[in-house]
């Protein structure tokens, strides 16, 4: 599992951006409406980055931005133990955004993230071997107390994961070969979109893909 507490198995930036935009492709093709969508990617989001994102539909949500620093991820489950509705403070919990690197300033100050509503946040600076995240005393008694284990997790980028995901959130049984094949970033071809259970024309997912910046 992939959590704050166990960082290790999260994909570097480069191989992340990658996923993201595999699962925002994958979410593309089967769901034809944007609101509807769990997974979303940005190619231009600015001039210099690239902004993921993940919504439940039900106020969770995480947000990434990749440019040249690196990657800063901010996630909010509000169920969550430390989400600042069911913590005493009724603050972001200490220490989760204290020591965010100064090079990710403009990302915790964009107001599409609603950073006060934050539960988890991590970074990546641009050369790093790792992921990290601020120093925490996380709550006693609790498995996920920041819900950044069941947003994360899902991130490991194994098509298996995404089939299951695909299963239960679509109801729909997509086959893996063919998600493999999105997560390899193959071309976008008639033949492949048939391979989904998609009403989907394969231009309107070509604009798409745009947007997502999915290349080969």
């Amino acid at each position: 599992m992939i959590s704050t507490r166990q960082l290790s198995q999260l994909p570097l930036p480069s191989s992340l951006r990658s996923i993201l935009q595999a699962l925002a492709m994958l979410d593309a093709i089967l769901e034809e409406e944007w609101e509807y969508r769990y997974y979303s990617y940005n190619a231009h989001w600015s001039e210099t980055e690239h902004m993921a994102s993940m919504r439940t539909g039900s106020g969770d949500d995480f947000f990434a931005v990749f440019d040249a620093c690196g990657c800063f991820l901010r996630g909010f489950a509000h169920e969550a133990a430390m989400a600042p509705a069911n913590n005493a403070s009724s603050q972001v919990w200490p220490g989760v955004l204290d020591t965010v690197p100064s090079v990710f300033r403009s990302s915790l100050n964009e107001a599409a993230f609603h950073m006060q509503d934050t539960t988890f946040c991590i970074w990546c600076q641009a050369g790093d071997a790792a992921w990290s995240c601020g120093v925490i005393e996380f709550p006693e008694g609790e498995d996920d107390p920041d819900g950044s284990q069941w947003m994360l997790t899902p991130l490991d980028g194994k098509p298996e994961t995404y089939q299951a995901f695909a299963q239960e959130y679509y109801e729909l049984d997509v086959d893996l070969s063919a998600i493999t094949r999105i997560f390899a970033h193959e071309p976008l071809t008639a033949e492949l979109v048939a391979a989904f259970s998609t009403s989907r024309t394969l231009e309107d997912i070509l604009i798409d893909a745009e947007e997502i910046g999915y290349h080969c």
